[in-house]
C-alpha cells in the first residue's frame, strides 16, 4: 500500500482577490467620508455667513444723530445737519436747509456763564473771533449735508466790562434826489446813496448782526454780543424800501427786519436778508384822541389785530410800535397775543436788562452824515 499523504491545511485569510476586493472598498468609502466632510464644512461656512448677515441685518452700523436726521429727510440734497460741540454743551443737532438763513441755532444757558456764540473753529469759539461766528443772519452752506459748530463760554464779569449796547436802526422811506424830499416827512426820506453807503459801511467793518432771539438772550444776560453788534430795521414796508433799499440789503447780505403794515401788504419776504415782522395789522392810524389806534383801543382789540398780524406773516416775536405809542394796555396785550418783544421809537441803545416791550432805537434822519453815522453804531 502506498503511504497516504498528510491532507492539506485548510485556507485560513482572505485569497488576493479578496484583498484587492477589500482595499476597493475601503478607498471608495475613505473617500466617500471625505467628500461627506467637505460638504458638512461647506454647510457650515455656508450657515456662518449666514448668520453673520443675519446678524449684520440685525444689527446695522451706528448712525450719528445728524445722519439720522439727513436719513429721516429722503435723502434731500438740501438739508444740512447741523451738530454743536463745545465745553458741556448738549444740544443734539439740528435740520437746516442750504440756501437758507440758520433758522434753529440753539443759545444754550448756563449758571453763571454766559454764552460766546457759535463759531466755524473750537480755536475761533475759544478766541471768540467775531468774523468767524455764525448765527441766523447767514445762508446754510455745509459740505456733505453736514456741519459741526463749536461754542465757548465767558465769565459775566467780562462781558459786563464791555458794556456793549446794542443800536436798532430805524429807517422809513428812502429817495433817489440827493437834495431829498420837500414834503412834511422829508427827515424820513433817506438818500439811497447815502443808504448804501451805510449799509456797505457794516458789511466791509464786519458789524455782527443779531436776531431777535440772540437779542433776547442777551437782554436776558445770557449772550454775549460783540461791541460791533447792530440791528437794520425799516418802518412801514413802504414802495421806497422795496424797489430801492432791498436791492442794497441784497448786495451786501445785510440781515434787515421789515416791520409791515399787514393790512396793506400779505407778500412774503422781497429779499433772503429781509425779515418779515409786526407794524400791526391796522393800528397804523390815527385813534379818537389823536394818537395811534393802539393806545385807543381795548386790550382785546388790540389782541386780535396782532393775531391777524402774525397769522399772516407766520411769526410772532417782535413788533413796532405805530409812532412809537404804546402804554400798559398795549404791553400787557402783546404778551397775551404772544408777542416777546417791541421796538419804541425812543432813542438809546439796548442793554442787559432791557424792557423788551419797550425797545429804543436809533432813528436814522436824511441827511446824516457818514462821520455821524458811524459813531452811532459805534
Amino acid at each position: 500500500m502506498h503511504a497516504s499523504r498528510p491532507p492539506r491545511h485548510a485556507r485560513t485569510g482572505p485569497s488576493r482577490g479578496h484583498l484587492v476586493a477589500l482595499y476597493v472598498v475601503i478607498a471608495i468609502e475613505t473617500v466617500a467620508l471625505i467628500v461627506v466632510l467637505a460638504l458638512l464644512v461647506q454647510l457650515g461656512a455656508r450657515g456662518a455667513a449666514a448668520s453673520a448677515d443675519a446678524g449684520v441685518a440685525q444689527n446695522p452700523p451706528q448712525l450719528s444723530d445728524a445722519q439720522q436726521l439727513i436719513l429721516a429727510q429722503g435723502g434731500d440734497a438740501n438739508s444740512c445737519a447741523v451738530s454743536f460741540r463745545g465745553d458741556g454743551i448738549t444740544d443734539t443737532p439740528v435740520l437746516e436747509q442750504q440756501g437758507t438763513l440758520y433758522q434753529h441755532l440753539p443759545i444754550p444757558r448756563r449758571d453763571g456763564q454766559v454764552f460766546g456764540g457759535w463759531y466755524r473753529s473750537a480755536a475761533d469759539a475759544a478766541a471768540f473771533t467775531q468774523t468767524a461766528r455764525v448765527n441766523g443772519s447767514e445762508a446754510v452752506a455745509c459740505a456733505d449735508q453736514q456741519e459741526t459748530l463749536y461754542g465757548a463760554w465767558k465769565k459775566p464779569a467780562d462781558v459786563a466790562a464791555e458794556n456793549t449796547g446794542v443800536p436798532i436802526l430805524m429807517y422809513h422811506q428812502f429817495t433817489t434826489n440827493a437834495n431829498g424830499e420837500s414834503n412834511s416827512l422829508r427827515g424820513n426820506y433817506i438818500y439811497i446813496g447815502d443808504f448804501e453807503k451805510q449799509i456797505a459801511y457794516l458789511a466791509d467793518q464786519h458789524f455782527y448782526l443779531p436776531t431777535w432771539p440772540e437779542l433776547s438772550a442777551f437782554i436776558d444776560g445770557a449772550l454775549y454780543l460783540p461791541k460791533k453788534s447792530v440791528i437794520v430795521t425799516d418802518d412801514d414796508a413802504d414802495k421806497t424800501w422795496l424797489e430801492l433799499a432791498v436791492p442794497i440789503v441784497d448786495k451786501f447780505k445785510v440781515l434787515t427786519t421789515s416791520f409791515v403794515i399787514t393790512k396793506w401788504r400779505h407778500e412774503g419776504t422781497p429779499s433772503l436778508y429781509v425779515l418779515q415782522r409786526s407794524h400791526t395789522d391796522d393800528m397804523h392810524e390815527a385813534g379818537a384822541n389823536g394818537k395811534g389806534r393802539m393806545v385807543n383801543y381795548t386790550k382785546d382789540q388790540i389782541v386780535a389785530d396782532m393775531l391777524r398780524s402774525a397769522q399772516i406773516l407766520g411769526v410772532r416775536e417782535v413788533m413796532a410800535y405805530p409812532f412809537g405809542h404804546y402804554n400798559d394796555t398795549a404791553k400787557a396785550a402783546l404778551r397775551e397775543a404772544g408777542f416777546e418783544m417791541a421796538r419804541t421809537i425812543e432813542q438809546g441803545y439796548v442793554r442787559p436788562g432791557a424792557d423788551k416791550l419797550a425797545l429804543p432805537c436809533i432813528r436814522v434822519d436824511y441827511g446824516e452824515t457818514m462821520a455821524a453815522f458811524t459813531k452811532a453804531v459805534g
